[in-house]
C-alpha cells in the first residue's frame, strides 16, 4: 500500500495489532503515544523496526503534538481512547478526553489533509437505552441514549464521543471522509504485558475470582478481527459516514466459563459454571462500584447484526469459541492469571 497511516494510542491493544497489519501490508506506520520512553519496548513487543513504526507523543487531553502527527499522513486509525478498569469517580473522566481528543485528532487530520479517518467507536454507542429497530438484533441505525439509567461512564463517553466527532465531520470535516468501527467486548490474544481491561472476565475466571457466573454477556469479537476491520476500512470504497458494527456472536458468562472447562482442562480448573443468583449480584454491587456500574446488564441480551460490515468490507469474523480459548492461553502463557 501507498501512504503513510497514523494510528493513534499505538500501546492499545486494538491499535497494536492494527500496526502489525498495516506494516504486514506495506503501509508507513507512525503511531501516537503519550511517553516516548516506552518507544523501543512497544517497538520490541509489537516485533517491528524504528523504520517501520515511527513513534511521536501526542495525548488527548492536549493540542500539542497533533498537529505534527498528523502531518504527511494520508489515512488515520482514530484508537485512542479511555477505557477504564473500574467505575471512574466521575464520568468526565471517560467522557471529556473521549469526547475532545476525538475532534482534536479530526481537526488536526482535517488541517494535514488526510484523506481519510476511521475512528474506533463500540457497540456501546448503539444498544444501550433502547430497542433494536429491527426487531431481535441491533443493527448500525440504532443509537444508544446517553441519558438512559442503562449508560454508565464506559457507554455514554464512547456515545458522546462519536455523535461530536459525526457532527464535526458535518460541520468542518470538508473533503476528509469518515467512518466508525463499532466492536463488540474485545478478547484474543495479547501482545505482551500490557494487560486491556476487555480481558478481565476471561481473566478473572480463570483465576477463580468470581463465586459463579453472574447473568451478563456480550457480543464476542476478536482483536486481529477488528484490527483487519479498521484496516480494510483505509481503502473500502463508498465508506464516507458509514458505521460497521463489527462483532460476532453473543455469550454469557456462563457459556464462556463452559468453553474454558471444555477445551483448557485442568489449566480451567478454578473456572466456576454455577449461575450466580441476581439477588447475590445485587448486595455485591452494594460495595463494589464496579459491579453497581454494569448492574443493568443482568439478564440483558443485546444481540448484533454484523451483516453490513461484511458487505461493505468483506469482513468475517472467527467462532467465538476459537477467541475464547485463544485469549486464555495467550493469558496463561504470559502470566496473567493469578497463580
Amino acid at each position: 500500500m501507498s501512504g503513510m497511516v497514523l494510528v493513534t494510542g499505538a500501546s492499545g491493544y486494538i491499535a497494536g495489532f492494527a500496526v502489525q497489519q498495516l506494516v504486514a501490508a506495506g503501509w508507513q506506520v507512525r503511531g501516537t503515544v503519550r511517553n516516548l520512553a516506552k518507544a523501543d519496548a512497544l517497538r520490541a513487543t509489537l516485533g517491528v523496526t524504528a523504520s517501520e513504526l515511527e513513534l511521536c507523543a501526542a495525548d488527548l487531553t492536549s493540542d500539542t503534538g497533533w498537529a505534527e502527527a498528523c502531518a504527511g499522513a494520508s489515512h488515520v486509525l482514530h484508537v485512542a481512547s479511555p477505557l477504564p478498569v473500574g467505575a471512574p469517580k466521575h464520568d468526565d473522566e471517560l467522557i471529556v478526553p473521549a469526547r475532545d481528543g476525538a475532534l482534536r485528532v479530526l481537526r488536526a487530520a482535517r488541517d494535514a489533509g488526510v484523506a481519510r479517518v476511521v475512528m474506533t467507536s463500540s457497540v456501546a454507542a448503539i444498544c444501550y437505552g433502547n430497542r433494536p429497530r429491527s426487531g431481535s438484533a441491533y443493527t448500525e441505525a440504532d443509537w444508544t441514549d446517553p441519558d438512559s439509567p442503562d449508560a454508565y461512564a464506559y457507554v455514554r463517553s464512547k456515545t458522546i464521543a462519536e455523535h461530536a466527532a459525526r457532527e464535526f465531520m458535518m460541520r468542518e470535516g470538508g473533503a476528509m471522509a469518515f467512518c466508525t468501527i463499532n466492536p463488540g467486548l474485545v478478547l484474543g490474544p495479547v501482545l505482551g504485558n500490557d494487560f486491556s481491561p476487555s480481558l478481565v472476565v476471561v481473566q478473572r475466571l480463570l483465576s477463580g475470582d468470581l463465586p459463579g457466573c453472574p447473568r451478563i454477556g456480550f457480543a464476542v469479537c476478536d482483536v486481529r478481527d477488528i484490527a483487519d476491520a479498521h484496516v480494510r476500512a483505509l481503502t473500502a470504497a463508498n465508506i464516507d459516514g458509514e458505521r460497521l458494527l463489527c462483532a460476532g456472536e453473543w455469550l454469557w458468562i456462563a457459556d464462556v466459563a463452559h468453553i474454558l472447562k471444555a477445551r483448557l482442562g485442568d489449566r480451567a480448573k478454578r473456572v466456576p459454571t454455577r449461575r450466580l443468583p441476581d439477588f447475590l449480584v445485587r448486595l455485591t454491587a452494594l460495595f463494589d462500584p464496579t459491579v453497581r456500574m454494569v448492574l443493568s446488564e443482568l439478564g440483558r441480551e443485546r444481540r448484533v447484526d454484523a451483516g453490513h460490515a461484511r458487505a461493505m468490507l468483506g469482513w468475517t469474523a472467527r467462532p467465538a469459541e476459537e477467541t475464547i480459548v485463544d485469549t486464555a492461553r495467550s493469558l496463561l502463557e504470559h502470566r496473567m492469571v493469578k497463580a
